[in-house]
This record gives C-alpha cells, structure tokens and sequence, in this order.
C-alpha cells in the first residue's frame, strides 16, 4: 500500500474524534460481551426484570466503569454479568444490534470474540446452539454495518478446566463453521499459567484450523508471554504490555512479527498499565514490535476504539502514515488465509482512499 502524502502524513494530530472515527481500522482484541449496544441493553435489562436502574442514565453509570475514576480491577470485572438474557431471541438482538454499531467506529475489519459459556451458563442453553445463533445473529449485523467479521472462540481459564475446553472444543470444532478462525484463552493469568493448558493448544495446534490468541503479560510478568509462545504456541498475544520489560522478548516478537493486541484504556482501567500517557505500545512501535490498537471492552470502559487511535496519536506522536502501517500489520496478523488476506488489503485500500478525499 502507498504511503499517504506528507501534507496528510503530519496531519493526524489535527484530526477531529468525528473524522478519527471515520478512519478505517482493523481490530483483533474485542470481546463481544464487552461491547453491547447500550439502549438495546438496557431494554433487556427492563424486560427481563434485572435488579437494575429503571432510568438509562442510572443505568449506565451502573453497568459502565466510571470514565475518569481511579483504576481498579475487581470493579471493572464486576461490570461483566451473564445473567442478561431469559431467551434465545435476547441473545440473538443482542448481538445483532451490538455488531451492527460498529459502523459507528470506524471498523472496516474485525475479529470479534465470544465466550459461548457466557451466553449459555445461566439458562444452560445448548453451547452449539447458542454458537450458531450468535455468529448467525453477527453476520447480518455486520452485512447491515458493511464490516468484514470473523469470531474467535474464547475458553476462560479460571472458569473451565482443560478437560472441559476440551470437551467444548470438540463439539464447536465439529460444526465447522467457516467464519470462527480463532481460538482465545482469557481469565485470572495469576493463579491459571500457561503451563497448565499445554494439552488443550497442542489439540489445536494439532488439528491446523484457527490461529491461537493467549491473554498474557497484561498483569503477569514477561516471562508468562515466552510461556504462551513457547509452551502454547500462541500466534498472537493478548495485551503483553509486560513485553516492554524484556528486550530479547521483543526482539522475538519483531523477528517472528507474532502480535501484540494491545489496548490503552482498558489497562488503565483494570490497573494493569495506568499511565496512558507512557503506555509501552509507543515505544514497542519504534522498536519494530507488532502492536495492534484494540479497544477490548468499549461498553464497560464507556469508551470506543476511536478513542484509543485519538491517545496513540497524542501521546505517542503517530502521523496517519503511522496509523496506516498499524493496520496493515494488523491485517498481516489476521487469522485469515493468504489470500483472504491480499482482498483484505486491497479493499482496505479502497477505504483508505474515500477517507483520504473526505479528510
């Protein structure tokens, strides 16, 4: 892809939020059950009876991380709750409505991910049911939006034991479904190491049909990130801000071009890297490091993926050439075939350029 001309190549700084917005992006590290459209939410809130505020603004200052509030963890968790839903339908609307949004952020492309126990667990609803309905529910969102999507499937390590990611595994990898290219591990990496799901990513390594993301170094030291790449074999890792404490770890990640889905505002949120202003994403960048920009939870952080592209351009000086060169990394990290890939690309392109006319 060209590079863009100097005059707009100095230009990102001046952009406006609305036109950040409207730049195309590219995102790997977003969970679906962190990003639910928020009107839609609080109407299955009302519906369904939850013990919740009966006024959208009380409500959202309920189920949102206070914005400007000081980082802590365990409140931020405490906004994720499973018990939304009381019907297949309100899965269904839920994700549809949620997807169709993210127009509204710039996205042209997006690997969402999804936990299937999520949705399921409170109603025990079928796990294969629930899988088909949310990625049936999501393409026609997505057609709606005119994003490109793709699902990874994401296994909670402090939720379920290897024999029970195992066990589900089996059963979501025997309905192949083409859209799902990827495997997630997430949860508590304290108390959960990689060591322990050594046999679950050599299953899937084994059966050679999704790339494998692994939540690790977001608040565990470096050493859990050479963990997922060496005893699980992951493609890509999930946060690895604690990367930036190891040089010859990021001389692995710059070699090998494996990604780092990193993402300012939740770290700041979950304490995990409060200092927005010195997150390691900038300085990762100018060593050659894959990073990608990923909102992760955009719902729960009252925050959107636009936002973190506006902080990566204040505080790390990004020029949109820079901005260009993310997502065209971030393209290459893709759980996506060669060739998928290269249509990925040329139609990125094309968005680039109706952005380019219009900035």
């Amino acid at each position: 892809m060209e590079g863009m001309n100097a005059e707009s190549t100095s230009r990102a700084r001046e952009l406006s939020h609305a036109e950040l917005a409207r730049f195309p992006k590219v995102e790997l590290h977003r969970h679906l059950e962190g990003t639910f459209e928020l009107n839609s939410l609080f109407a299955m809130s009302q519906r369904n009876g939850l013990d919740l505020p009966s006024t959208f603004e009380d409500f959202k200052r309920e189920v949102q991380f206070p914005k400007d509030s000081e980082p802590d963890f365990l409140t931020f968790l405490s906004k994720f709750r499973n018990n939304w839903y009381r019907s297949l339908d309100d899965v269904r609307e839920i994700t549809y409505e949620s997807i169709k949004s993210f127009a509204a952020d710039g996205l042209h492309y997006i690997e969402v991910r999804f936990s299937p126990e999520h949705f399921a667990i409170h109603n025990n609803f079928d796990r294969r049911e629930i899988t088909r309905l949310v990625i049936d529910a999501g393409n026609e969102g997505a057609r709606e939006a005119d994003v490109q999507l793709r699902y990874l499937i994401t296994f909670n390590r402090s939720k379920q034991t290897e024999e029970e990611m195992l066990a589900l595994y089996r059963e979501l990898r025997d309905l192949d479904i083409p859209e799902i290219v990827g495997i997630d591990l997430a949860g508590d990496e304290i108390n959960y190491p990689p060591e322990l799901f050594q046999r679950f990513f050599k299953t899937v390594r084994d059966d050679g049909r999704f790339g494998t993301t692994i939540h690790a170094g977001e608040v565990t030291h470096a050493q859990q990130v050479w963990e997922a790449l060496t005893l699980l074999g992951a493609d890509r890792i999930g946060h690895g801000t604690s990367a930036i404490e190891d040089e010859k770890l990021q001389e692995r990640l710059a070699s090998t071009g494996v990604a780092l889905e990193q993402c300012i505002t939740s770290n700041r949120q979950t304490g995990s890297w409060t200092d927005e202003e010195h997150h390691p994403f900038g300085v990762l960048y100018r060593r050659g490091v894959n990073v990608t920009l990923n909102s992760d939870d955009p719902t729960i952080q009252d925050s959107d993926l636009t936002d973190d592209y506006a902080k990566a351009v204040r505080y790390f000086g990004l020029t949109v050439d820079d901005l260009v060169q993310i997502n065209e990394r971030t393209i290459d990290s893709a759980f996506l075939s060669d060739e998928e890939k290269r249509r990925l690309k040329s139609t990125y392109t094309k968005a680039l350029e109706k952005f380019k006319q219009r900035a």
